[in-house]
C-alpha cells in the first residue's frame, strides 16, 4: 500500500485530503511543521509528499530543498502562489508537481496518481527480493536473511542497505549517505557511515575482506553490487 505524507499547517485542509486519499486506498500520513515533514520523510518513507509552501516555521521551498537532500520522493507542492515565477522556483528546488489554493481534492488525488505512476524508477521491484548467495531483503517486514537465517541489523544498518539496495550499483558519497540513513540534523563526522558499512560486510559477506554486496568505491564512497558483479 503505497502512504502519502500530506503536509499542511491547516488541520481542515488536511483532513479533507487524508479523507480523499483513503477513500482511494492510500495509507497517509500528517505533519503540520516543516520539521515534522523531514521527520516524516526519515520514518514513514512516503511514496509521495503532498507540500504546503506555506509552514510556520520553515519556508516549504526549504522543506522541499531538504526533502530533495534526502529522498527520491516525488514532492507535489501545494500554494497559493501560483505565479509562474513560484512556479518555476519550486520546479527548480526538486517539486515534481504543483496545484495551486483553492484546489480540488479529486484533482490533487488525480496527480497523486500521476506521480506514482512515473516515479519509483529505482526501488525494490518487489517488497522481497532475492539475491545471489542468499541474500534476501523483506521492506515489508523490516528483515534481512542470509541463506534463511535472520541478520540482526541496527536500525541504521537496515536503513544504510535499504538505500544502497534500492539504487543498485549507484555511487553514494558519504554525505549522501548521511543525509539519507542518519538524517540532516546529524552533525559527526561523515565517516560513521564507514562503520555502518564494516559491521554490514561482518553481519551479510561471506568474507567482508571481500564484499560482494557493500562494495567500496573508491574517492566517492560506496555502491550495492547486489553480488553480481
Amino acid at each position: 500500500m503505497r502512504t502519502i505524507l500530506v503536509v499542511d499547517d491547516e488541520e481542515k485542509i488536511r483532513d479533507v485530503l487524508v479523507s480523499y486519499l483513503a477513500k482511494e486506498g492510500y495509507r497517509t500520513a500528517e505533519a503540520g511543521t516543516g520539521r515534522e515533514a523531514l521527520q516524516q520523510v526519515q520514518q514513514a518513507t512516503p511514496d509521495v509528499v503532498i507540500l504546503d509552501l506555506m509552514l510556520p516555521d520553515l519556508p516549504g521551498e526549504e522543506v522541499c530543498a531538504a526533502i530533495r537532500r534526502l529522498s527520491s520522493v516525488p514532492v507535489l507542492m501545494l500554494t497559493a502562489k501560483v505565479g509562474e515565477e513560484e512556479r518555476i522556483r519550486g520546479l527548480s528546488l526538486g517539486a515534481d508537481d504543483y496545484v495551486g489554493k483553492p484546489f480540488s481534492p479529486r484533482e490533487v488525488v488525480a496527480r497523486v496518481k500521476a506521480l506514482l505512476r512515473r516515479s519509483h524508477p529505482d526501488e525494490l521491484l518487489a517488497e522481497r527480493i532475492e539475491f545471489p548467495g542468499g541474500l534476501v531483503i523483506d521492506a515489508a517486514s523490516h528483515e534481512v536473511a542470509k541463506r534463511g537465517v535472520l541478520v540482526p541489523l541496527t536500525p541504521n544498518e537496515y536503513k544504510l542497505l535499504l538505500v544502497l539496495a534500492r539504487h543498485p550499483l549507484r555511487s553514494f558519497t558519504r554525505e549522501e549517505l548521511v543525509l539519507k540513513v542518519l538524517g540532516y540534523e546529524y552533525e559527526g563526522d561523515a565517516r560513521t557511515i564507514d562503520q555502518h558499512v564494516k559491521n554490514l560486510r561482518q553481519k551479510l559477506e561471506d568474507d567482508p575482506k571481500k564484499p560482494q554486496y557493500v562494495l567500496t568505491v573508491y574517492g566517492t564512497g560506496y555502491k550495492f553490487a547486489g553480488g553480481l558483479l
